[in-house]
């Protein structure tokens, strides 16, 4: 089994290889749009063959790119083009479906390229030398730079790991290049007298994440000194947006990435714990794909006050990167993520299994069913329903020899089979199947 991994390496680069770069990159980045102009105009094309096949000529004359950069730019965009398509058709279902009033304007215009990130592949443009440097194709030829990073990921680039694509990125407010590098490991694969334990994760906003497993064991990972400096630098944005001056531009751009690194790192941090708390484990986490239309909450003019401020609070958190990396470290520490539905986690009373929305008087961190008037912290109701759900996952794979890594979204009648079999299950201390599914 492969885990990818990104190397984030510092570039020592003198005054004359810093110009090179710098110079290249803005040029990739000119190349990009003009070939994305020229995709939009053919339709909206996202044929990387037939991309590649109109543009490749232009590029070489016009930016004076090598010709191995010269096959990346199309394929870049051809990429971009293809995901903007479907985002698209995923709308249109959705619209049709009626879960959506909203049309995608992705592909209104083309896709403009503002970041100036450049691709290399390893061998045409880019190459490792002795004694850390790295040989970087430049537009006036190959320049030879030494570079630092973390350690492990240096140790993994001399020795083991499978060489990948990097990005030449620049960080503009420390005026400093970064080659990012993309790294397979081998690691060993799921096994079911490996990962014998079970635990559930849940994320929210006032609790970034929520851990259970089916021995009872929680831990709480608060956003209380995070999330509010957060909101400060959303509010600050906005403020910066509506004056809309040079210098205000200038402060978004440092308040971009010091939001960036603050989510990142707390990110880091707790994911890392959640790993290290649950050693050879399947680890469940909620499926949280389409998330915002497949749940009914009011947007626009027909929101108030307070629900726009709650759409705004829920979109601010990078949840989708927090499960990234939840997955990838597990897979490095002999544990696995598994996807199970979102659906009804915080609603559905572990011991007796009435789900409803009055569970949760005012949405609070409060849950009492009103059946059995069981009475929790809401998120921790939301960890041990994911819990339980990735036990039955484990029960399933132990019967059949398949593992499911996430949830079948392909039809309504699979997944109210599996709203149904979860509508079974009940909390219990005693993991084996038959307690802890309840339908056997």
């Amino acid at each position: 089994m492969k885990t990818t991994l990104t190397a984030k390496l510092k570039l020592h680069t003198t005054p004359e290889q810093f110009q090179a770069l710098r110079t290249t990159q803005l040029v990739y980045r000119d190349a990009l749009n003009y070939v994305s102009r020229y995709a939009f105009e053919h339709g909206k094309m996202s044929n990387k063959v037939g991309l590649q096949e109109g543009t490749y000529q232009e590029i070489r004359a016009r930016y004076r790119l090598p010709a191995q950069m010269a096959c990346s730019v199309p394929r870049q965009v051809g990429a971009t083009y293809k995901a903007l398509w479907t985002k698209v058709k995923q709308n249109a279902v959705l619209r049709k479906a009626g879960k959506t009033k909203k049309r995608y304007k992705g592909l209104d215009k083309a896709p403009k390229y503002v970041s100036p990130t450049l691709t290399y592949q390893l061998g045409h443009d880019y190459s490792f030398k002795k004694e850390q440097q790295v040989s970087i194709l430049t537009l006036e030829g190959r320049v030879i730079v030494p570079y630092t990073g973390y350690d492990q990921h240096v140790t993994l680039l001399q020795h083991g790991a499978s060489i990948g694509a990097a990005k030449l990125w620049y960080d503009k407010p420390h005026k400093q290049f970064y080659l990012l590098v993309s790294l397979e490991v081998e690691t060993p694969g799921p096994t079911q007298e490996m990962h014998t334990r079970v635990a559930g994760v849940d994320v929210g906003i006032r609790y970034l994440a929520v851990s259970s497993t089916t021995k009872g064991e929680c831990t709480f990972y608060s956003g209380k000194s995070i999330v509010p400096q957060a909101n400060h630098y959303a509010r600050l944005r906005k403020r910066l947006q509506k004056k809309g001056t040079h210098s205000a531009t200038r402060r978004l751009v440092a308040i971009a990435g010091r939001e960036r690194r603050l989510k990142q790192d707390a990110n880091h941090v707790v994911s890392k714990r959640i790993v290290q708390q649950h050693p050879h484990a399947l680890i469940g986490l909620e499926n949280l794909t389409d998330i915002r239309e497949r749940t009914k909450r009011k947007h626009g003019k027909k929101a108030t006050k307070k629900q726009r401020k709650a759409n705004a609070r829920h979109s601010k958190w990078a949840f989708a990167e927090l499960h990234a990396m939840i997955a990838y470290k597990a897979a490095l520490h002999g544990s696995m993520a598994v996807k199970v539905d979102a659906h009804y986690t915080s609603q559905a009373c572990p011991m007796c299994g009435y789900t409803s929305p009055e569970n949760r008087p005012r949405k609070g961190l409060l849950f009492v069913c009103q059946s059995c008037h069981y009475t929790l912290h809401a998120d921790l109701v939301g960890a041990r329903n994911i819990t339980m759900r990735t036990l039955l996952i484990r029960q399933d794979w132990m019967s059949t020899g398949r593992l499911s890594v996430g949830p079948d979204v392909s039809s309504e009648e699979a997944k109210a089979v599996r709203l149904e079999r979860y509508a079974e299950l009940r909390w219990s201390l005693d993991t084996s199947p038959r307690a802890s599914a309840g339908s056997d």
